[in-house]
């Protein structure tokens, strides 16, 4: 099953009631900070979560994932926390389970790096240090100039909140997944569609005019 809690003002990702068949949640275009500890208890088959456009800064706010050994979809584009210094690979020591972060397959060489740099005593150590820079980091700092260095272009990311926006039902969210697995960004393929259906529709009202 599917929730869309998409474009509202949610601040914390928390307060679920038990939801064992929950398997996708969009929670896009909200104001979300924080998440809530044990959400695997409220929501123990969630498998997507879609935390594009929010507001979550720091990295260590994400830990709590960790606890969701189902999660295996995670998106947090254009959040704050995304142009941190060693983000993916923070990310993907502290929630292995994801396969795929930011609509983009985790390979096993970034796992590989992740395992190295937070390997042992020092590694431990550099997790907590860099979860505990983020408390202090100035948030405005350089952002717009590292949004333009990594990630999906412009394009692509508003091709990207159109296919998570348009994901209302689990036939949709499948087939976007399989879009993902592709290597295609969401959306692309529609460019072609509404040329075509305009055309079907001029054809149609052509019909009873020439009878």
């Amino acid at each position: 099953d599917a929730i869309d809690f998409s474009d509202n003002e949610i601040r914390k990702l928390d307060g679920f009631p038990l939801l064992r068949r929950l398997k996708t949640l969009l929670m896009n275009n909200n104001r979300i900070c924080r998440i809530g500890e044990n959400l695997e208890q409220a929501l123990p088959s969630l498998t997507e979560l879609i935390l594009t456009n929010n507001n979550i800064a720091e990295l260590g706010e994400l830990d709590p994932l960790s606890t969701i050994k189902t999660l295996t979809y995670l998106s947090v584009l254009r959040n704050p926390v995304t142009n941190k210094k060693h983000y993916r690979l923070y990310v993907i020591h502290k929630v292995p389970q994801v396969r795929v972060l930011d609509f983009q397959k985790v390979k096993l060489k970034e796992r590989q790096e992740a395992e190295k740099m937070f390997k042992g005593k020092r590694g431990a150590q550099l997790a907590k240090d860099i979860a505990r820079r983020t408390k202090t980091f100035n948030p405005g700092a350089g952002l717009p100039t590292d949004k333009k260095k990594a990630g999906p272009s412009p394009g692509d990311v508003e091709a990207i909140k159109t296919a998570i926006a348009n994901a209302t039902t689990l036939a949709e969210v499948e087939r976007l997944k399989g879009l993902l697995q592709a290597g295609q960004i969401p959306g692309r393929e529609r460019k072609s569609g509404p040329s075509e259906d305009a055309e079907e529709e001029m054809e149609e009202e052509a019909a009873p005019n020439g009878s």
